[in-house]
């Protein structure tokens, strides 16, 4: 059985969900409850990493030092985490990670872009971070390609690296042959991310872990992007289930997840509903749900054809300008086919 190191995600991923709104406040309060309850590593800050605060995608309404140092200040064994895309992260927002404690850095790009992560990850090493590659999107390429593309991370000097299932797309037996992959072309551990949108998080962690994955994220209530994530409490308490040693205690991590939800109340908790389904579905990113949902109200267009037509180009994260631009598009078509 395998010996899992737990990574919760509620503090970064989770903003997506809360419009990237969360507070140092409540940062601390669940960062002090996950640490009480065992989890390993703690992620925090906007929901595109160091530097993501931003009109565009969603203005936190703290610095990402605030941020970070909200949950750094309130846990006693956990280690904190940032996320940080290059592009969006430069060199002093690490430097600032480090000076208010943070100790895990993960480096994340689209799944095929990992050469745009070198000199970010060499950094992190050098402040003496420990250093993750993050993949985004794993759904988009194939085994190999990601095989390709993690093998450059550990070159770079990835300590581990990472396979977010950013859309919710994949079945267990292409999350177990990625992972697969991946455990054959690096010597690192590997870790999976996965979300919700066809209801396989779950299913989908068992099978990463079957295949070596050792690091496994999950949020508190399911809480992150598109239909949400693994939900942290059902992943735990699976994974014992399933004979795996996972450090977070069952019972405290479901006293973590109903501090967390009292705190963001009354705001719901993620589903699987038509929209985020069909976002699994045709293999569009998770972090669309309210770009998306904006602008089909917006434009008068149908939100169902508007996913379709964003799967087709294969939009990646961050490009928010193409779902207006389809949006606009779509309404046109409509108008001229009524």
């Amino acid at each position: 059985m395998a010996d899992i190191t737990f990574v919760d995600v509620t503090l970064r991923d989770g903003n997506h969900t809360y419009r990237h709104q969360l507070t140092p406040q409540i940062i601390s309060e669940t960062a002090r409850a996950l640490d009480e309850a065992g989890v390993d590593i703690i992620e925090v800050g906007h929901g595109d990493g160091l530097g993501g605060s931003c009109v565009h995608v969603g203005r936190a309404p703290a610095s990402d030092e605030a941020l970070l140092r909200a949950a750094t200040s309130s846990v006693k064994e956990a280690r904190i985490a940032m996320l940080v895309v290059p592009g969006f992260g430069v060199f002093p927002d690490l430097e600032m990670a480090a000076d208010v404690g943070v100790t895990v850095a993960r480096v994340a790009t689209h799944c095929t872009e990992a050469d745009t992560t070198e000199q970010h990850i060499r950094k992190c090493r050098d402040l003496g971070l420990f250093t993750v590659g993050y993949l985004i999107s794993v759904g988009m390429t194939s085994a190999e390609k990601l095989a390709e593309e993690a093998a450059k991370m550990e070159s770079y000097g990835a300590q581990y690296v990472n396979l977010a299932e950013s859309q919710g797309h994949l079945t267990p037996k292409e999350v177990a042959a990625r992972v697969r992959a991946v455990r054959q072309a690096v010597a690192i551990p590997v870790g999976f991310h996965p979300h919700n949108n066809l209801g396989l998080a779950i299913g989908n962690i068992l099978a990463a872990v079957d295949e070596g994955a050792s690091y496994i994220d999950g949020s508190l209530k399911g809480f992150g992007g598109g239909a949400g994530n693994a939900q942290t409490e059902v992943a735990i308490a699976a994974l014992k289930r399933a004979g795996h040693q996972v450090n977070a205690d069952v019972f405290g991590i479901m006293d973590a997840a109903a501090t967390f939800e009292r705190l963001v109340s009354p705001h719901p908790m993620p589903i699987i509903d038509n929209n985020s389904l069909l976002m699994g579905y045709a293999n569009v990113y998770g972090g669309y749900i309210h770009p998306i949902t904006h602008a089909a109200e917006e434009y008068g267009c149908d939100p169902r054809e508007l996913v379709l037509r964003l799967g087709e180009r294969k939009v990646v994260a961050a490009q928010e300008d193409v779902v207006i631009e389809e949006a606009k598009r779509l309404a046109k078509h409509q108008q001229k086919s009524a």
